[in-house]
Parts: structure tokens; sequence; C-alpha cells
């Protein structure tokens, strides 16, 4: 089969490797409403630091899974490493299912950041490599859309789930069906290394630069490390909502179907908005967008700290949702453009590693302050956190100044070679 580029040459492969991801968005979805209330009820958890113990855990598994992921995607192969995930994943809904203990918990989640960090990379390089540099903002628009909208659905059926028949078992009876799906859909998916080789033939001569160190990507790199810095953050405030939100409903009296509700609403508007936001990071400067969007989680979580009614919360839901949309497609499409081609995997990896090590930064983080300050504190935090890296991206990222009209993109602009690489000084 001859090998092309684009997202309609790819259209099986790619609607495949979009269902495959939307099995691992389920997987973390299955513990959106139902785990702090399983801490709470079963195993008699306080603190909210214990509490939240199972992010921390699955934070710093998936951040490590997501490094080597991308280190070895080249040499492993993109395939392998999905199909390994999903191996991985699938004792997760048992483990919850059968937990006499909150260790089992931790365990579990172990092994959900090990299964997350190898599929979802994977699905994210595999979809890149498939459509090429043109359309690379919608192609994360897809993935990361089917991803979180499973997230929105799973978190939402096992809170009803949870209310009409309780915590255990038939929530995890869900997770169960996500993983045999996830894995066997993945057994069908394609390798996409011929689909490198094509882009590194077909791509433009440009300056060939030195090659990107861990710490470019991470800080010195003025572009990537600014997207580096914001995806942190963005996922210490994910992990924050998804901690404690709960907690916090809970306290102010809402069912566990509103609750379910209200986390279903924010991963909702976060999957749906990135069919829109995705392709317009292939049209617009990314600055703009990130900029935009962290102000956005921002502003919505200090305005947390002053609602209290339930159609309220579910407006700012949807609003965080909203700015989490404008920024997560983004990140990886400027990973992507930014990074030279053939450490593109890497890079990817690298700023992966970071942004789910949120996850764990933002679990610790908000754990302390809710037990030494209050909820209220933890959430004000945060949300000054998040305002605090937009004004990063304002300050520190830039557009670039060149550019190539391409009559085949309808008017859209992409970056001139020379744009890829960024000074790193």
């Amino acid at each position: 089969m001859e090998t092309k580029l684009g997202l309609r040459a790819n259209a099986g492969q790619f609607a495949l490797l979009v269902v495959v991801n939307a099995f691992v968005g389920g997987m973390v979805g299955l513990e959106r409403t139902i785990l702090p209330r399983l801490a709470e009820q079963e195993f008699h958890l306080v603190a909210r630091s214990a509490i939240l113990s199972f992010i921390v855990v699955f934070g710093l598994t998936k951040a490590a899974a997501n490094y080597y992921a991308g280190a070895w995607a080249n040499r492993v192969g993109r395939k392998n490493l999905l199909v390994l995930g999903w191996v991985i994943g699938l004792p997760v809904p048992l483990l919850l299912l059968y937990a006499p203990s909150w260790g089992w918990v931790i365990a579990a989640n172990v092994l959900l950041g090990l299964n997350q960090g190898l599929a979802w990379s994977s699905t994210v390089v595999m979809k890149i490599d498939l459509v090429g540099p043109r359309q690379r903002g919608l192609a994360m628009g897809l993935n990361e859309s089917a991803g979180y909208l499973a997230v929105a659905a799973t978190a939402f059926a096992s809170g009803w789930l949870a209310t009409e028949y309780g915590l255990r078992p038939y929530p995890f009876y869900l997770g169960i069906a996500l993983a045999v799906l996830g894995l066997l859909g993945s057994l069908l998916v394609r390798d996409t290394r011929h689909h490198v080789a094509l882009e590194a033939a077909q791509a433009p001569p440009g300056p060939a630069g030195p090659p990107l160190s861990f710490w470019d990507v991470t800080w010195r790199h003025p572009n990537l490390g600014s997207v580096t810095q914001a995806g942190l953050v963005n996922n210490l405030n994910d992990g924050m909502v998804w901690g404690l939100l709960p907690l916090l409903l809970a306290a102010k009296g809402f069912s566990l179907t509103q609750i379910g509700t209200v986390a279903a609403v924010y991963p909702a508007v976060w999957g749906l908005g990135q069919l829109v936001t995705g392709p317009l990071a292939d049209r617009y400067c990314k600055k703009h967008l990130l900029f935009g969007g962290l102000l956005v989680q921002g502003a919505v979580l200090l305005a947390m700290l002053v609602v209290s009614s339930y159609p309220a919360f579910v407006l700012l839901a949807a609003l965080l949702g909203a700015g989490t949309a404008l920024v997560y497609p983004t990140f990886l499409a400027a990973v992507a453009e930014y990074a030279p081609l053939a450490q593109r995997a890497h890079s990817v990896g690298i700023f992966r590693l970071w942004r789910d090590a949120g996850y764990a930064v933002g679990a610790l983080l908000t754990g302390v302050l809710a037990d030494t300050l209050g909820l209220a504190a933890a959430l004000g935090v945060i949300g000054l956190l998040t305002v605090g890296s937009a004004l990063v991206i304002y300050a520190r990222m830039h557009c670039p100044l060149l550019t190539l009209q391409d009559p085949e993109l309808t008017g859209s602009r992409l970056p001139a070679p020379s744009q890829y690489l960024v000074p790193t000084t």
C-alpha cells in the first residue's frame, strides 16, 4: 500500500486511533467521580493529602511513561508501545473492583499511569505522523476531543451507576469492557514509521541548528519552554479539579449524580471544544491561544470561590472546559512545530513528562493546602498559579515572524522552515 501523508489519505487508520484513544480516556473517566468518595466512604480516609495520593502516583507514573514512550518510539515502534500500554492497563478495573484496602487503589493507579502514558502518547505521535505538517492542530483536536469526551461520558456513567447501585461493583464493569476493547483495537493499528520517513524525505531544507536537549524542551527554548511550563500548570489545576472538586461539591450538599454531572460537563466541553480549537492552532499564533485559554482557566477557578449553587458550578465547569480546549491541542501542535522532525517523538515525550507531572505536583500541593488551610485556599492558590502561567506565555513566547503561503490550505499560514528552530538562549 502506497504511503501518503494527510488526514483524508489515512482516514481509516486515523479513525481507528481516535476510537482507541477514546478507550484510553474512558479509563481515566472511570475514576473522576467516584474514587474520592470511595476513599471516604469505604476506606475511611479523612486527610485530603491521603485521598489525593492516587493522583500523585498516577501523575508520576504517567509522566515517566510519557518520557519513555517518546524516547523509545523510534526504537521499539509506536504500535508496540500502544499494545504494551493496554496490556498493562487490563488489570486496573479488576484491582479497583476487588480492592480490600487503599493500597490496592494506589497499585491500580500505578498501572493506570503507565497505561495512559504509553497508550495516549503513542496515539498522539501516530496521528501527527499520519497527517503530516499541515494538519497537526486538527489531528490533535480530534485526538484530544475523543479522549476527553470519553472521560466525560464515563465520569457521568460511573456517577450514575454509583448513585443507582453503589460505588462497587457496577461502575468498574464498565472499566473491564473499556480495557478489553482498547487492547483489541490496538492490535488492528498499523505502525507509522513509513509516514515518518516520507515526511523526512519531503521536508524542505532548513538550518540544521543544534539538537534540542532535555533542558531546551523543559525551559531554555523560549517557545518550547513556555509551552512546557503551561502544560505542567494546566494539569496541576486539572489534578486539583479531579481530586478536590467532588469533595467540595459534596461538602455543599450536592448528590453523586449532580457531582457526576459537573465532573462530566468540564471534560465534555473540553473534548467538544477541541474540534474547533484544534484547527485554530493550524491558522493562528499559538501564543495567543495558550495565553487566552490559561487566563480563562485561572479566572474560573477563582470564581469558584464565590459561587455556591449547582447551576453556577455547571456553568463554571463549562467555561473551565472551554479554556482547557483552547490550550490542549495547541500544546502538542506547538511541540510538533518547533521540534526538529527527528526529535519530534522525544520532544513530545519530554513535554508530556512535565505536563503530567503536574498531576502529582497539583495533588501534593492542593492536598497539603486543603489539610492545613481548607479547600477554598487550595482552590485560590491554584487559580493564581494558572493566571501566572498565562503571564509567562505572554512575556516569553513569540509568534513566528516569517510565513509561507500555501494555496492548498485555503489561506492558512505556516511557519517558515527557519522558524522551526528558535534560538535556545
